[in-house]
């Protein structure tokens, strides 16, 4: 099991998630964090800290959401690892919730 980062994080970037990971296992892109499947130790300390509720235990991902378990596991292997907290993206709170928003993905 590892825990996944979803669209909702897109154009967001909240970066709370961040602070609390004892294992260094999430990834910065340009508009979009990542979690490294072969770090995640499955603590659950991430999950009730992203303010847009964007991330979640591959075990509950629907089928639609199932594109971003292989899109985690892609980026974290191109993206840096981030360790400390920074400020939403500047649009985040407009952002947050708005579906199908894979379309605006920077990679």
């Amino acid at each position: 099991m590892t825990f996944v980062v979803t669209d909702n994080c897109i154009l967001c970037k909240y970066t709370d998630c961040v602070e609390v990971c004892p294992v260094d296992c999430f990834h910065e892109g340009p508009n979009f964090l990542v979690i490294d499947p072969d770090e995640c130790i499955d603590c659950t300390l991430c999950e009730p800290e992203c303010p847009a509720g964007a991330i979640l235990s591959d075990a509950d991902l629907s089928d639609e959401q199932m594109i971003f378990l292989d899109l985690n596991a892609e980026l974290s292997r191109q993206w840096p690892v981030i360790t400390e907290q920074k400020a939403p993206l500047p649009e985040a709170e407009k952002w947050d919730g708005v579906s199908n928003k894979l379309p605006h993905l920077e990679r």
